[in-house]
């Protein structure tokens, strides 16, 4: 009896991580989908208002040294670190260090984007994408380039 008991203990177990799961799944995908839709919106109206998109760079993680990346958009945040491109789709632009990223540039891939960006770092570097894509577009083409950034490669 006792072996019984074990395996319907273990079988409900069994299901509960599976449920959980596919609720966490769900979760996610629906944040995905209301962050692209955020994207899309900001894309949308950027485009409309004119916003002069600028040549991507990628930073080492080191933070040191920047690296071309052949993309054209909006950086979204004054780390430059988060970008949109006109297509809607978003990116990290954080890299290993490389010599050949150095004298070739770096090739990325976008990334789904997150209701909150930054999440899980330091405090105080986490944003409301909402709250960081309006603060983007309420600045125009009067966006701060960092003048202490590092020069890209």
């Amino acid at each position: 009896m006792g072996r019984d008991r074990a395996a319907e203990w273990a079988e409900q177990r069994r299901q509960a991580i599976v449920a959980r799961a596919g609720a966490e799944q769900r979760r996610r995908e629906a944040e995905q989908q209301e962050a692209g839709q955020l994207v899309a919106e900001f894309v949308a109206e950027a485009l409309a208002r004119g916003l002069r998109q600028t040549r991507l760079t990628a930073l080492a993680y080191n933070g040191r040294t920047r690296y071309r990346t052949g993309l054209t958009g909006w950086y979204v945040d004054l780390a430059r670190i988060h970008a949109v491109d006109a297509a809607g789709n978003f990116y990290l632009l954080t890299v290993p260090a490389s010599l050949r990223a150095r004298l070739a540039g770096t090739t990325l891939q976008p990334q789904p984007a997150k209701l909150v960006v930054g999440e899980g770092g330091p405090d105080g570097q986490s944003m409301p994408l909402a709250a960081l894509l309006r603060r983007r577009l309420d600045a125009g083409d009067r966006w701060p380039e960092t003048e202490s950034a590092p020069a890209t490669s």
